[in-house]
């Protein structure tokens, strides 16, 4: 069953980088990625449902930085719809620095039933986007495509699980799921995984195009 926005609705995205796509720098705060293309393709389709549109993502977040400021952030906002990406930063590359730590799954979870269980209990519809990770090889300047095949290995082996986990939270919170690292998969058959993303991670405008018509495909 689709997600139904109804004429006045408000529906915020949140999370991290991907989502965030320098929102503080753009006119409308809703950045340049993939919530703007969702934005803009639901005014061209529906003139006559006018929505109100969020973007409270912040770049580097974690699972527990959401959690941090998610009272003020999300909750007080009272949308009736939310949108969440998060999960590659608490994956291997960040938790591989001599300074950080591991993320397990275990925690990953917890920490992400804990922010859907008061949204929940208010009746938000929810969309929860599964993280995602594109075979990319490149410099050391590119951030997570800098290693070899063997540190992507890793990093896959530690995504996996927290994909494991949004897909297993969907199902208990009744939420719209969208398959983001499957879809990429696919698209990459298409064209070459740089053609989605330049890193990896961070999509290109074909890949923030993808997001947002797979997003506009759970609503209705």
């Amino acid at each position: 069953m689709t997600i139904t926005l109804r004429p006045g609705s408000t529906v915020m995205f949140t999370g991290d980088s991907i989502t965030d796509c320098r929102r503080r720098e753009s006119e409308d705060a809703l950045g340049h990625g993939y919530p703007l293309r969702v934005a803009g393709e639901w005014g061209l389709r529906h003139p006559d449902r006018p929505v109100t549109w969020l973007n409270t993502a912040n770049a580097g977040d974690k699972v527990m930085d959401l959690e941090a400021r998610w009272q003020t952030d999300v909750l007080d906002a009272r949308p009736e719809v939310l949108s969440i990406l998060v999960g590659v930063n608490d994956v291997a590359w960040h938790t591989f620095d001599p300074e950080g730590y591991v993320i397990p799954a275990e925690r990953f979870e917890a920490g992400y039933d804990r922010l859907l269980a008061p949204l929940a209990e208010a009746g938000t519809q929810l969309i929860l986007i599964e993280p995602f990770l594109l075979p990319i090889r490149g410099t050391a300047e590119a951030g997570p495509s800098l290693v070899g095949e063997e540190e992507r290995r890793a990093w896959r082996t530690d995504l996996d699980p927290k994909i494991q986990v949004v897909r297993r939270l969907a199902r208990r919170y009744d939420a719209q799921l969208l398959t983001a690292d499957g879809m990429f998969a696919e698209l990459t058959a298409s064209a070459e995984p740089e053609h989605w993303s330049a890193d990896g991670v961070h999509p290109a405008p074909a890949g923030h195009a993808a997001l947002a018509a797979a997003w506009l495909r759970l609503v209705g």
